[in-house]
Order: C-alpha cells, then sequence, then structure tokens
C-alpha cells in the first residue's frame, strides 16, 4: 500500500489531499483546504503580494510536514492557470521550489477538462453526454462518449471575471446569454446521454435547491435536479443578501460573493442547451489527477462503475475474515433461482448488489448490531454508478437483514424518492441477503450453487456443494422463519 498527496493551488484555496493506493484503487485519509483570495489579488495588481506570498509559504510547509507525519510516497502538486497572470509569478513559483522542494504544474485549460473528464467518467453512470463546468475564469462544456472526449467548448467567462449587470441576476443572464456561442456541441447527442453539471456554483446550486424541495437525503453527488426547480432555486436565491447566503449550510462562506455570477452563468448556458434535467456531480480536478496519475482504471471502472466502486470499498474494509464478495454471489445466484417467488423485476439487481457486497458494513458502528447501523453506511459511502433512489433501497435491504430492525417511521421520510412498491421489495431481499450470508456461513464457499423446487406451500433448496454444508444449512434454516412471514411460504434446505 502506498499514499498519495495531491496539493491544489486555484484562485480560490490550496488543498492538500492525502490517499492511500492499494490495487488500483483508493481512499481518501486527509483533506485540507486553506481558503486565499488569490485571484482577486491577482486580477486587481496582476502580481501575488508579499503577505501572500509568506502565507502560502507557511501553508505548504504545514502540508509537507503532514506529507512526511503520513509517509506519502508521491506528491503531485498541481495549479490552476490562473498563477499566470501575476507577472511575478516566476519568482514566486521558485521560492516554492526552494523552500519546500514542490515543483507545481500548471494546467492549461485542455489539461484542466482532460482531469474533469476522468473524475466525470468514474463518479457518473453515463456512458455518453454533455458536462457542464463553470469556473473562476472559464466555463466549459464537453461532450463524451465511452472513453473519449468528442469535442468541447470553452467559454472564457467564470464566477470571477463576471460582473452582474446592475447588480441584477436576470440581466445578468440576459447578457451572458448574447455572450456565450456553444457552436454545434449539442449535435448528435443522443436522447440517453446525460447532461452533468460541476463546480462550485453547481454543488451550491444542488445543496439550496435540496432545501427549497424538503429532499431528505443530503448526498451532493448524483442529485437530480429538473430545470424547473432550478429555475425555481434561481428565483429564491436572488431574494436572499449575501449574509444570508453564507449561513447556508454547506456553502462556502469565503466564496459566496461569486454565487450570483456562478447561477448566472449557469442560467445563460442552460439557455443555449435547454435539458430537461441536471445531474449534479461532485467530480473535480483532484480526483482527475488521482485517476490520471496514479490509478489509470479509467477504462476498467467505466464498463461497470458500481462494481468497481464496491471493490474499492471493499479493498479499505476487509480482513481475514470477510465473504462478502462470497455473499454477494450468493445473493445473485437466489435472486434468480427465487424469481417465481419474488416477482422484482430487473431494477432491484442494482440494490440488491450493494446490500449484498455491504451487508456487513455496520460493523464499525456495532458488530452485534450490524444489521442496523448498516443503512447510513451505505448511502453515505460515495458509492458510485447508483442513484439516490438505489441507494436508499440498497440501505433499507441491509437493515432488513432483521425485519425486526425496520422502521415504517424512518421509510416514510424518504416517500418522495422511494416508491410504493419498493416497500415490498426491501423486505423480500432483505431475507435473500440474510440468507446469503448464513448459506456462507463457514466462511469457506462450500455452498457452490441452488436449485429451487416450490412445492405448494413449500420451497425446497438443494444445494449443490464442495464439503461438507452441514453448518450452512443449519445456519440457513433459521431464515425459514422470515421467509415464511415475508414469502408466504415455508422453507426447506437440503
Amino acid at each position: 500500500m502506498e499514499k498519495v498527496a495531491i496539493i491544489e493551488l486555484n484562485e480560490r484555496a490550496l488543498g492538500l489531499s492525502i490517499y492511500k493506493i492499494s490495487n488500483g484503487k483508493s481512499l481518501l485519509c486527509l483533506s485540507k483546504v486553506q481558503a486565499f483570495r488569490l485571484g482577486e489579488e491577482i486580477d486587481k495588481d496582476e502580481l501575488i503580494n508579499p503577505k501572500t506570498k509568506n502565507d502560502i509559504l507557511e501553508i505548504l510547509r504545514i502540508y509537507r510536514k503532514l506529507i512526511e507525519d503520513y509517509a506519502v510516497e508521491k506528491i503531485i502538486p498541481v495549479c490552476t492557470s490562473v498563477i499566470l497572470r501575476a507577472r511575478n509569478h516566476r519568482g514566486f513559483f521558485d521560492e516554492i521550489y526552494n523552500n519546500t522542494g514542490l515543483n507545481f504544474t500548471i494546467l492549461n485549460d485542455e489539461e484542466y477538462i482532460k482531469s474533469l473528464f476522468n473524475s466525470v467518467v468514474n463518479n457518473i453512470d453515463s456512458a455518453k453526454g454533455i458536462f457542464i463546468y463553470v469556473g473562476a475564469y472559464s466555463s466549459y462544456i464537453v461532450k463524451y462518449n465511452r472513453r473519449a472526449i468528442l469535442s468541447s467548448v470553452t467559454i472564457p467567462l467564470g464566477t470571477f471575471n463576471t460582473k452582474l449587470v446592475d447588480n441584477d441576476i436576470d440581466k445578468t443572464i440576459e447578457y451572458l446569454k448574447n455572450q456565450i456561442s456553444i457552436g454545434n456541441i449539442l449535435q448528435d447527442v443522443d436522447a440517453d446521454g446525460k447532461f452533468v453539471g460541476l463546480g462550485v456554483s453547481f454543488l451550491a446550486l444542488g445543496k439550496i435547491a435540496k432545501k427549497i424541495m424538503r429532499y431528505p437525503l443530503d448526498v451532493d453527488n448524483n442529485f437530480i435536479i429538473s430545470r424547473e426547480n432550478i429555475d425555481k432555486t434561481v428565483a429564491f436565491f436572488k431574494t436572499l443578501d449575501l449574509d444570508k447566503v453564507k449561513k447556508i449550510k454547506g456553502i462556502d462562506g469565503d466564496n459566496a460573493d461569486k454565487l450570483a455570477t456562478g447561477f448566472a452563468l449557469i442560467q445563460a448556458i442552460l439557455l443555449h442547451i435547454q435539458p430537461v434535467e441536471i445531474t449534479i456531480s461532485t467530480s473535480n480536478m483532484v480526483s482527475g489527477q488521482l485517476q490520471m496519475n496514479v490509478l489509470n482504471l479509467s477504462n476498467e471502472r467505466f464498463n461497470d462503475l458500481l462494481s468497481n466502486s464496491l471493490e474499492n470499498y471493499y479493498e479499505f474494509t476487509k480482513d481475514e475474515f470477510s465473504i462478502n464478495p462470497n455473499v454477494y454471489n450468493m445473493a445473485s445466484i437466489l435472486f434468480k433461482q427465487l424469481k417465481v417467488m419474488h416477482k422484482l423485476p430487473r431494477f432491484y439487481v442494482k440494490p440488491l448488489r450493494i446490500a449484498s457486497f455491504m451487508y456487513d458494513s455496520g460493523k464499525c458502528i456495532n458488530a452485534r448490531e450490524y444489521t442496523k447501523h448498516g443503512f447510513e453506511k451505505i448511502v453515505y459511502s460515495d458509492i458510485a454508478g447508483a442513484t439516490h433512489r438505489e441507494l436508499l433501497l440498497a440501505g433499507f435491504i441491509c437493515v432488513c437483514q432483521n425485519l425486526d430492525d425496520f422502521s415504517l417511521n424512518e421509510w416514510i421520510k424518504y416517500k418522495d424518492i422511494l416508491l410504493e412498491e419498493d416497500l415490498d421489495a426491501v423486505r423480500k431481499l432483505g431475507v435473500i441477503v440474510k440468507l446469503a450470508v448464513a448459506l456462507n456461513a463457514s466462511r469457506k464457499s462450500v455452498v457452490q450453487d441452488i436449485v429451487c423446487d416450490i412445492l405448494g406451500d413449500s420451497i425446497i433448496m438443494k444445494t449443490i456443494v464442495e464439503g461438507d454444508a452441514t453448518y450452512e444449512i443449519l445456519e440457513g434454516m433459521k431464515v425459514a422463519s422470515d421467509y415464511r412471514k415475508v414469502y408466504k411460504k415455508s422453507l426447506q434446505i437440503i
């Protein structure tokens, strides 16, 4: 296992991210950010003033110490092109190198777009589409298909170099609409392609929208917002003064004053693109740099984003007793064999995959009662490749390994995301996961397959084994009472 540090210097802040890397998988183990008004300072004087230089150097020395404490083997220092606007940037980087040994790479628009692309395709389950990024000095519209960027448009407007017209967002939107040209990037966009929004402005838009909509789930990534709700959110935002904006939970108070221009840019771009909805993503340049320079797994991850995300989780949580892949495989077998019984469509396969692979995720809270604690672990573990509804279903399936842990009051909290038929589904799938765990009781993959026969009010499960499956059958029969409760049939395992 190695450790990698990525240091990012941009117009807003200086950040440090330290990752553990193992078998092509990554785990963020430290994230630090120090705000700086570097962009505004350079815009004003075309210089980095001595105090800012000293402050940045001091933070870099602290980051250097943290990097040494974490025994980091590889450091990737990157900087946005804003720094090139400062006439003294060469001397500044020389000073950084002489004091810290860090040699920053300055990313141009093409390199930045490539970083964002690598982050998006490893974070959002969309084989093709268009992503929109609103930055500080440039905004990007990028069309992609599978592993390739097909075309992109760079708009030389961002939250730092765009001014409100008469301090009015609506006037600014109208002005920006006439300044923006997107060419023919929308040509040949498939109906099933997603429109993805990323960057500080889109994340803030999503946070405010969720409050207005009373959205019950506090997950930023993969939040889908309709065009109508975007308009409502911007209309609400126009009624707030800056102090109220800074108090909104999750909004970066240091840059709250840039949100008005950010929202104006989003609306102006959307007037050209006219999407029905936008999927908001937490994708960013840092995670893209990690993919490009360390993991190099874009192609493999893109083929099955969910599987790779689950394997990434497992890489850093497994121990010598872990059987998660075995439970996952057995749950898949049971889902197919019991199809006549549960009568659930294929949509529920993905939630079952997540729940069975993370069946014991609540053990980090309480090893004895792990089923009741698995919900939050599943929902908030940044599992990629699943919608919010699928994550919620997976969480409730995990809880339903013990039917007594299921709370209807908890379920009702998410009634605006979940459907009526989902309630029956999570109970049935919870029993399947519980049975899959039982059939791996000795942790040795003794039970290789299952064949089911339905006889009247009974179902007989015939185990195909390699070795002695006495313990597995004993544990499996303990699930019989739950099986009868949910499936209305008796269970016999032989």
